[in-house]
């Protein structure tokens, strides 16, 4: 179960916040001061920190400085008042891993733990898996196949620099995993980690997104907002599907990263960072220059160290060893005795394309866990396409089939998942093949 300490020296927020997160089925500790909440972080497997930016005494900040100095793995929300909006920026720049206004927002924050706790698991499977407690280099993380031992070698060598890393492969093979690998062995460890999912932003609002804007600068922009580039000043950028970025704002984007400085949207003040830039895609960037669609010049200043991740079709010498990774991760996690992977199932995977690369895997062997009873893994829950349509019956999502099913058996479905998930709505949603607002919709229908 997911730890999260909650700090502020209000006892009715930490109150309404406990009881929030306890709902959503995490399990929090409550500090109401700096140096109560040291013990915590030394102490105890927390999963997140949430911490009001003004305490009595020494501040959130202090705290952030100490987390992220004792902890970098585990990430850190601020809440700050609304009239602290540049104090919040200034802690992101610190590395907190995101700020949320008061009055908070219970959406708003469940939104920011859950995109924390992935960072969390993501860090810490880099921290434990590149990294001996020495701060020497492991090489046996994601696989032992030639192509792996030379990604992490290279990881190894390029990690400490300040070099410009371009990052290719197919959607799921880890290229945010090499990425934040790259970033943690470095020296700029412990400052701020910046993704950015160009393929996920609106074409028109691109640029203020990376570069921010000022008060005024168009219609809505009632304040002024910082943008990526400044949030990561220190730390590192990621620019994942950097190959989506639109033509015009591939100008701009080249002219920043050889002039390291930019003004914000509608702003004239020269804003001067300092940042490293990794950016991954999964596109034949050298096809999109060719076609016109992607700039030579940008693509030669992204591609400085070039690093490409092979499908796990290419490397099934891999499968075993994430299989047994992914099997121990997902065991500790819902708290099931580690069970043995089958012949059969092995054989299936071998046999198996993995389309959706090591992402794929992970999620199958999540579903395994959750649904196996016994000492092995039941071949009965692998997916049909795995399988094969002979041999198993895919059990359906609630999407699949909401319109086929009684009320009652859509309802129990939904209780099920809930059980299995400790209450999690939002681990309960993933299993059912829904969205999380479509399950809090059927909770409050079935009034469970």
């Amino acid at each position: 179960m997911d730890r999260i300490l909650v700090v502020d020296d209000s006892r009715n927020v930490c109150t309404v916040l406990s009881d929030l997160l306890e709902r959503e089925g995490y399990q929090v500790q409550v500090a109401h001061s700096y140096d109560q909440a040291l013990d915590y972080i030394e102490g105890d497997d927390l999963s997140v920190v949430i911490t009001d930016l003004k305490m009595p005494g020494r501040s959130g900040m202090d705290l952030l400085a100490y987390s992220r100095n004792r902890r970098p793995e585990v990430p850190v929300i601020m809440i700050t008042a609304f009239g602290n909006i540049e104090a919040a920026v200034a802690a992101m720049k610190s590395g907190a891993f995101d700020f949320i206004t008061k009055p908070i927002d219970d959406d708003e924050l469940l939104n920011a733990v859950s995109r924390a706790i992935t960072e969390s698991e993501v860090n810490r499977e880099i921290v434990s898996g590149f990294f001996e407690e020495d701060g020497s280099f492991s090489v046996d993380f994601i696989g032992t196949t030639p192509a792996v031992q030379e990604i992490l070698q290279t990881v190894k060598k390029i990690g400490p620099t300040e070099s410009t890393v371009l990052i290719t492969g197919e959607t799921g093979v880890g290229k945010e995993l090499i990425a934040r690998a790259l970033h943690l062995a470095g020296g700029r460890r412990g400052r701020p980690f910046v993704k950015v999912h160009c393929a996920a932003i609106p074409e028109n609002l691109v640029e203020s997104e990376l570069f921010g804007y000022e008060k005024g600068a168009f219609t809505g922009a009632v304040s002024s907002k910082p943008g990526r580039f400044e949030i990561a000043h220190g730390g590192t950028l990621f620019l994942d599907e950097v190959g989506e970025i639109p033509p015009h704002i591939q100008v701009k984007l080249l002219t920043v990263l050889q002039d390291t400085a930019f003004e914000r949207v509608g702003g004239v003040k020269t804003i001067n960072i300092d940042v490293r830039i990794i950016a991954a895609t999964n596109k034949d960037l050298r096809s999109a220059v060719a076609s016109g669609e992607f700039r030579s010049d940008l693509y030669y200043r992204l591609n400085v160290v070039p690093i490409h991740i092979p499908p796990l079709r290419d490397r099934k010498d891999d499968i075993i060893q994430q299989s047994e990774y992914f099997l121990m991760k997902f065991s500790a996690k819902h708290g099931r005795k580690y069970p043995e992977i089958p012949t059969d199932i092995m054989t299936a995977f071998f046999n198996y394309d993995w389309p959706g690369n090591v992402r794929e895997l992970e999620n199958v062997i999540e579903r395994l866990v959750l649904m196996s009873e016994g000492p092995t893994l039941e071949s009965t829950f692998l997916p049909q396409e795995i399988s094969g349509p002979e041999s198993v019956q895919e059990t359906a999502g609630l999407r699949d089939v909401v319109g086929g099913v009684s009320r009652a058996t859509e309802r129990q479905m939904i209780m099920d998942a809930l059980g299995k998930t400790g209450q999690n709505r939002t681990r309960a949603a993933d299993l059912l093949g829904i969205s999380r607002r479509t399950l809090q919709k059927k909770i409050k229908e079935y009034g469970l």
